[in-house]
């Protein structure tokens, strides 16, 4: 293809920079909002979209590069259509939080846009250093061992149960009350 056809599409070199990253995010989107009815409990939906940025982001080394390293951080990106499909897989991670606060299955107490941004911000810093390292690292624990210290944290029920003991003699007097502890 030459440059003059190149151009005919796209305004300038970086539009075609902006371009690239556009279709793969949309596929990976769409695949992860096609899949995300058949994943039943909020905490499962949250583990398989980072499990979906994790497969992304390994098995496309420079879509991840370039998103990244250099379009995140630009704010012309910011405009585009393949941002708004990077904007589209952030709001899966936040309606999947807001479900499970709705439902009872994450403490009601939790900030979803800074759960999200702990999500996103997590899987990015990983990726970010993985590729300043040369890609060397094997990430396969990555995902478990995250999402297992961030649903610890948020979930309501954390396998904590609580005791009260309270004793009653039969005159109605209140002799002594248990506190609480751990099962």
């Amino acid at each position: 293809m030459s440059e003059a056809t190149i151009y005919e599409y796209f305004g300038s070199k970086e539009d075609l920079l902006f371009a690239i990253p556009g279709e793969i995010t949309k596929r990976a989107v769409d695949f992860m909002e096609h899949m995300a009815p058949y994943v039943k409990g909020a905490a499962n939906r949250i583990r398989a979209i980072v499990y979906g940025y994790y497969q992304l982001y390994k098995e496309n080394p420079y879509y991840s590069s370039l998103v990244l390293l250099d379009l995140k951080h630009n704010r012309n990106f910011m405009e585009t259509e393949s941002y708004r499909e990077v904007r589209r897989a952030a709001r899966l991670i936040l309606d999947a939080i807001q479900e499970g606060m709705e439902s009872g299955e994450f403490r009601d107490d939790v900030d979803p846009y800074l759960l999200r941004s702990i999500i996103l911000g997590t899987i990015e810093h990983i990726f970010f250093r993985w590729h300043l390292k040369g890609r060397k690292d094997d990430l396969k624990d990555f995902v478990d061992d995250f999402m297992d210290v961030l649903l610890r944290g948020i979930s309501r029920d954390r396998g904590e149960k609580t005791l009260r003991v309270e004793l009653v003699v039969e005159d109605g007097r209140h002799l002594s009350r248990g506190g609480e502890g751990g099962s």
